[in-house]
């Protein structure tokens, strides 16, 4: 577990993560990182819940309408 501060950031609070942690989540300057709230504290993923939510259902209709989809890309 690492610990981190919270730094004066012009008028708000950050946090600064470590290059470690920036390579393991894939991240870069200017990515966005979503907040999850969870039943023992938060979890910060690259990934968006809501997106991924949509792309559940578009799987699911893209195998319900596999034939017509395949026939629309030829």
């Amino acid at each position: 577990m690492t610990a981190l501060k919270l730094t004066q950031i012009g008028n708000s609070v950050g946090v600064i993560l470590p290059k470690e942690v920036l390579s393991r989540l894939k991240l870069e300057k200017g990515d966005s990182l979503f907040i999850t709230d969870c039943a023992n504290g938060i979890t910060l993923s690259p990934y968006s819940p809501d997106f991924e939510q949509q792309m559940a259902v578009a799987r699911k209709v893209m195998k319900k309408r596999r034939d017509a989809l395949r026939e629309l890309a030829k």
